[in-house]
């Protein structure tokens, strides 16, 4: 499932870069892989563990999934992180990729 959410309004009325996660929109995506990918822990003032999926469509397949996305698979609530990859092979569309993260801690 992709989860878009709404930009915050501030009292003035300006849009902000923050996002309103009650009130997302949430989209059934179905027929989609998500692999493990990388992970990395942190043990500075806190220990985080950063872990990183990857998205992939079947041949042909296409989603609106955009950074600042989530992603809702496996049981786990994922980030879009970065760009979501659009692959073509003779001018027509492949397949879509992107890489998810997921942080804890």
């Amino acid at each position: 499932m992709i989860l878009r959410a709404p930009y915050v309004t501030d009292r003035y009325g300006n849009t902000t870069s923050e996002r309103d996660w009650d009130r997302a929109a949430k989209t059934t995506v179905r027929r989609v892989s998500v692999q493990p990918d990388t992970s990395a822990e942190d043990t500075g003032d806190r220990p985080v563990v950063v872990t990183g999926w990857r998205l992939v469509t079947r041949t042909g397949a296409d989603i609106d999934l955009t950074p600042g996305d989530r992603v809702v698979a496996l049981g786990r609530l994922l980030d879009v992180d970065g760009d979501v990859a659009r692959w073509t092979l003779g001018g027509r569309h492949h397949h879509t990729e992107a890489r998810l993260k997921e942080v804890n801690g």
